[in-house]
């Protein structure tokens, strides 16, 4: 009789860890392979990212410190997987 408890024990968390990891899976690639356009007068740190496009050929990383960056701006690179990426390093405004 343990046994058989056990047993439907694992089958009930097997069962319930599947139907949970097929959920994540409908659910995240939708979110994923979303494309952003910015409006007009959008501002971002102080620079302006007004009527620009993302998605995943064209991506933008963009990151936001309290005091000056060493390297602040933005600058077009390759991600090696034939896409460009926009990093930006800008000081946040309060």
């Amino acid at each position: 009789m343990r046994v058989l408890k056990a047993t439907f024990g694992a089958l009930a968390t097997a069962a319930f860890l599947l139907s949970t990891a097929v959920g994540w899976n409908v659910a995240l690639p939708s979110g994923a392979s979303a494309e952003v356009r910015f409006g007009r007068n959008v501002r971002v740190g102080g620079h302006d990212f007004s009527n620009q496009s993302f998605n995943r050929k064209r991506r933008a990383e963009i990151y936001l410190y309290d005091r000056a960056p060493a390297r602040s701006g933005c600058v077009w690179r390759s991600d090696g997987r034939g896409g460009k990426v926009k990093t930006c390093h800008l000081r946040r405004i309060r």
